[in-house]
This record gives C-alpha cells, sequence and structure tokens, in this order.
C-alpha cells in the first residue's frame, strides 16, 4: 500500500469527520455495549435459532464466501466472534483461526462448543485495539454487519485490519443488501419478541436502520459507503454481493 501504515494513519486522522457523515448509521457505544451487555453467550444464540429460512440461507452464504477465499495455508483472524459461530466454520479450512470479541460470556461459550480438532483461539479483546504484531495473518473476517456493531469508526477498523495483515493478505467485511431489508427487519421483530431485544420502533425504524425502544441502534453501509471506506484509507476494495442479502468489500494488503 502506498504510503504505508503510517501514511494510511495520517490520511484517515484528516479525512474522518467528512467520511463518517457519508456513512449511514455507523458505529455507536450504545449498539457496541448493549451487544456486551445484553445480547452475548446463550442469549446471542438464541438469537440464531431464531432465524427463518431465508435468514439461515444469509447466513450460510457469507460463510460460503468467506471460506471460498481462505486456504489451508492460511492464518485469520475474526472480529466480534461472539459464540464462534463463524471461526468454527473457518477453521475447517483455514491453518489457524484466532477469534476476538469484548464479551466474556460468549467467549466462554465459544470454547466451551470448541472442536479440540481445529485450531480456532478465542481472545478477549477490543477490537480497536487489537495488540497483535504487524502482519499476523493472511486474512481478517469481519462478517454480518460486524462492522457496523463496534464503537469505533469503520475507518479506524479497517486500518487496524490492513495493520495486522501480511503483504497480499485481505480484509473480508461484510454488511446487508439493501433488498434484504424485510427478512432483516422480521428477524429482529422475532427477537423481540423473544425478549432478546427491546420492541422494535417501527416509526423509527427505516432506510437500513433498526431502532429499538430500550436504545438498541444498528444502521449497515451501502455499496457507495464502503467504496468510500477505501478512499478514506488508500486501498480500492472488491465489491461482492452474495445471494442478494450480503455486500462484502474485500480490501487487500
Amino acid at each position: 500500500m502506498a504510503g504505508g501504515i503510517a501514511g494510511l494513519a495520517a490520511a484517515t486522522s484528516r479525512r474522518r469527520g467528512g467520511e463518517r457523515k457519508a456513512m449511514s448509521e455507523g458505529p455507536s457505544d450504545t449498539s457496541a455495549s448493549y451487544y456486551a451487555a445484553k445480547l452475548s453467550g446463550e442469549r446471542l444464540r438464541r438469537c440464531y435459532e431464531l432465524a427463518s429460512p431465508r435468514v439461515r440461507q444469509y447466513l450460510d452464504a457469507e460463510i460460503s464466501f468467506v471460506l471460498s477465499r481462505l486456504t489451508d495455508a492460511d492464518d485469520v483472524l475474526e472480529l466480534g466472534c461472539g459464540y464462534g459461530r463463524v471461526a468454527r466454520e473457518l477453521a475447517r479450512v483455514a491453518k489457524r483461526v484466532v477469534g476476538i470479541d469484548t464479551s466474556l460470556r460468549s467467549l466462554e461459550l465459544a470454547r466451551a462448543l470448541e472442536d479440540p480438532s481445529r485450531d480456532c483461539t478465542y481472545l478477549q479483546m477490543d477490537a480497536s485495539e487489537m495488540t497483535f504484531d504487524d502482519a499476523e495473518f493472511d486474512a481478517v473476517v469481519c462478517v454480518q454487519n460486524g462492522i457496523c456493531a463496534f464503537r469505533v469508526d469503520s475507518a479506524a477498523l479497517l486500518l487496524g485490519a490492513l495493520r495486522v495483515l501480511r503483504p497480499g493478505g485481505r480484509a473480508l467485511v461484510s454488511t446487508y443488501a439493501r433488498e434484504f431489508w424485510p427478512e432483516r427487519l422480521d428477524w429482529f421483530r422475532a427477537q423481540a419478541e423473544a425478549g432478546l431485544v427491546g420492541e422494535i420502533d417501527e416509526e423509527a425504524s427505516g432506510d437500513g436502520t433498526i431502532v429499538c425502544k430500550d436504545g438498541l441502534r444498528l444502521g449497515m453501509l451501502s455499496v457507495e459507503d464502503l467504496v468510500a471506506l477505501g478512499k478514506t484509507v488508500g486501498v480500492r476494495p472488491e465489491i461482492e454481493e452474495i445471494d442478494g442479502s450480503s455486500v462484502f468489500g474485500i480490501w487487500v494488503r
């Protein structure tokens, strides 16, 4: 990458304010703390158990796409791994998988569900303050719109992901496709009915953003946002839409 990581950091600092406004409902302290306090461990797993067949198709399609971009020689980092739902699948292909999350309850469940035959490690760590060495991984994965659930802004998160990638490594970041909105909203309604999240504020929810009356607010990134994010960090992303439900930005180090 021209200018190196230090140059990217300087560019991000100069342009962050304007680019943040371009992102549709990016990360917030509220969503990050909400997941840590209310949607972790078994409660988080219950959310996935409530997924409709169409939502399950979306979840499987994301994993299949990421697996298609990995090799058996890869060291992979997953940001926001939760209870290991995705990390366990990545470990079927990758040489080594490290999952990080801020929720100790989710990590404990991930370790309890761990397959000892696969090299998968779970660490309590904030994605905005990663302590890994530079160039430690071949791939960094952040799926299911996780980029909009962290408390750090999108450019800083991507910058950190690029820092820990080896030359030629790739960061795979997904958000929702706009046409998937009805299925996404119905999934959150099911979670609300089960008492896992607050009641959906139907009037405030829309245009890619789900708002719950207990304070949760989760947006998404558009294709334009992903392209703008690439301009911010100085690396043009490859854009892939899959399954009519998910959009990936792929950045190569």
